[in-house]
């Protein structure tokens, strides 16, 4: 294996851990619940922390993490976040109780921070023309193919061994993308760097990106009734507000403002905005809708991922060399424009109101009128080809729209918005499926206003009570149909931005010579 494709196992392997435990720990929640005793933290409330402890800790620090790339250098800090990932992963996997897992998954976030934009600073920096491409390609397929897969992995290291091991699986993968980067991966930094490091920035951008995402997750969690979201969601838009102020008046900026004055950089963190908010609609809602309202096991609700998994995986490679060759705005445009014909097709999926056959034997229990293989499948297959056209070419638009100095910082930037997006869109849009749930049921004379009612009866989630379920299986039907479309919307919005703003071969910004760009070092030999 020559250098440039351990190059491309290191970054894979590094960014695919951190998307892989975004996911993994979902399914492992309720066994964590019941296994770890709490000193003051309660089993949902916990289970919650567990979980968006490390979202919120990765948001917070992605564009500090891209910076420091950037400025300290790629290898050692891609090697430094290796490591830290490892031994939080470690602490995780052997956490005696609840609050102390809480705290080691915060301190997973903040090293796993340090891998995603290091991964494409690296592949940015040792890799160009179609070549970059693809390995863009590569890396875009097997990061989309963790993310997707988590949920059927994590079930079956929960079932088969215990949820520790979804923590210790990480060990072996760091090993061998540490071993990778330290022996084959070339020193590289920001040559033009300021002596000076822009603290004061970092502050900003952690309270912009963290009060954002925080807000919308705990505010969503809270049905909107809690003020602490509001005033989270408060910081954020006044640290946002304060942040380009800061960095028009700073000698030194953490970002440079002139990154935003390439147009495909702007454009495609536009439309990143819009396409991943849907992104998050989509997958949250079709595996609740499906769990909670058609009664899928969690298996059989993370297996429907798999066509979209497999088209990324063997596909994004192509699509990567394609952009590369004959640019990226025509697979930009015509991918989400695809996905969201997938999107649509789950608006066909029948209402409940369609006669349910009882089970022998379980009168209150009702076979689905849906079914996968005509009402989930096709559609996951047309999203996969879609998200297949997609990733790749927008990876690559975007780190060939910014200087190579400045690629993690690039990618940081790319990957908070990735995030914190659709959480600000899942927030918004849980208010509108909330409430047409809830008029739906209302219609019906049920009380709605009643805390211990909306405590039983929640949107996409079938009741305990056998004489609601027709009634809230309808409201849940209409409610995942609302959700489908606004997340069709969400996607064509992008593939129009895509297609009016990105240009084909805009150049490089601000490209600096070969020989001002070239890397400190040699590889490392064994």
């Amino acid at each position: 294996m020559n250098m440039k494709r351990w190059i491309l196992t290191a970054a894979v392997l590094g960014s695919g851990i951190v998307f892989l435990d975004s996911t993994v720990v979902n399914v492992a929640l309720p066994r964590i619940g019941r296994d770890l005793p709490r000193v003051f933290l309660g089993v949902l409330e916990g289970q919650s922390y567990v979980y968006n402890a490390y979202l919120l800790t990765l948001c917070a620090l992605l564009i500090l993490a891209g910076a420091i790339n950037d400025y300290y250098g790629r290898k050692r800090t891609f090697i430094l976040g290796l490591v830290g990932f490892g031994a939080t992963s470690v602490l995780c996997g052997f956490a005696p109780n609840m609050e102390l897992l809480v705290a080691f998954r915060i301190l997973q976030g903040a090293t796993g921070a340090l891998l995603v934009p290091g991964s494409l600073a690296l592949l940015t920096a040792n890799f160009s023309g179609e070549e970059q491409g693809r390995a863009f390609g590569i890396w875009a397929g097997a990061s989309g193919a963790t993310t997707i897969l988590g949920p059927l992995v994590g079930g079956l290291f929960v079932d088969t061994i215990s949820w520790r091991a979804v923590f210790f699986i990480n060990v072996p993968l760091v090993i061998v993308a540490a071993w990778a980067t330290w022996v084959h991966v070339p020193e590289s930094r920001d040559e033009h760097a300021s002596p000076q490091f822009d603290w004061i920035g970092a502050a900003i951008v952690a309270l912009a990106v963290g009060g954002l995402a925080f807000g919308a997750i705990y505010g969503q969690q809270r049905e909107w009734r809690d003020p602490v979201g509001y005033a989270a969601l408060a910081v954020g838009v006044l640290a946002t507000i304060a942040l380009p102020l800061w960095m028009q008046r700073a000698r030194h900026p953490l970002i440079p403002l002139g990154l935003f004055r390439s147009r495909n950089f702007t454009v495609t963190n536009i439309s990143t905005l819009l396409i991943y908010g849907s992104l998050y609609v989509t997958f949250y809602y079709v595996g609740l809708f499906q769990q909670g309202t058609l009664g899928y096991a969690a298996a059989a609700a993370g297996a429907a991922g798999i066509p979209g998994t497999l088209f990324l995986i063997f596909g994004s490679p192509r699509f990567g060399r394609l952009a590369s060759k004959y640019g990226p705005r025509f697979f930009m445009a015509l991918g989400p424009a695809i996905m969201a014909l997938g999107v649509l097709w789950y608006v066909r999926v029948p209402s409940s109101s369609t006669p349910w056959k009882l089970m022998p034997g379980d009168p209150a229990s009702y076979i689905p009128p849906a079914s996968y293989f005509i009402d989930f499948l096709p559609a996951a297959v047309i999203f996969g080809v879609g998200i297949m056209i997609l990733v790749a070419p927008l990876t690559t638009a975007l780190m060939t729209s910014v200087p190579v100095h400045n690629a993690g910082l690039g990618s940081a930037i790319n990957n908070a918005i990735s995030r914190v997006g659709p959480q600000l869109a899942g927030a918004l849009i849980f208010v509108f499926i909330t409430s047409s749930f809830y008029s739906a049921l209302g219609a019906h004379g049920l009380p709605v206003n009643d805390e211990s009612f909306r405590k039983v009866v929640s949107p996409l989630n079938t009741p305990p009570d056998a004489n609601l379920v027709s009634v809230v299986r309808d409201a849940s039907t209409s409610s995942f149909h609302l959700a489908m479309l606004i997340g069709a919307a969400l996607l064509l919005a992008g593939a129009i931005v895509n297609a009016l703003g990105i240009q084909n071969r805009a150049a490089r910004p601000q490209e600096q010579p070969q020989s001002e760009a070239q890397t400190e070092s040699q590889p490392a030999t064994a």
